[in-house]
């Protein structure tokens, strides 16, 4: 049985991204009352998160160096077959549509 809160701790690495979020914002966003689905505490339990604090800033949280390899080989292992031997992105560049061909001017 695969354990169902991983895919929940990516989701959570990939919203916090690459740049801290303040920690309220995080426990706000990701707090659940369901014992079953811990996203937050097992991603603290696991390494995933850095708690960062300055006097007189807002606390903050970032993804941590073992939670970036994580979400990376994550990643990799779920990469389309080639995509990344190839060196093709991850997610591909679209372009927007002129606003003429939406209706709008």
């Amino acid at each position: 049985m695969s354990d169902p809160v991983e895919p929940l701790i990516l989701d959570l690495l990939d919203w916090i991204g690459p740049h801290p979020r303040p920690y309220a914002e995080v426990l706000e966003a990701w707090r659940t009352s369901c014992p079953r689905l811990p996203v937050w505490e097992e991603a603290n339990t696991r390494g995933f998160v850095d708690h960062l604090h300055e006097q007189g800033q807002a606390a903050l949280v970032a993804v941590s160096p073992q939670g970036r390899a994580h979400l990376e080989a994550r990643r990799a292992n779920s990469a389309p077959q080639g995509a990344l031997a190839k060196g093709a992105d991850a997610l591909p560049v679209v372009a927007e549509a002129p606003a003429a061909a939406h209706g709008r001017r």
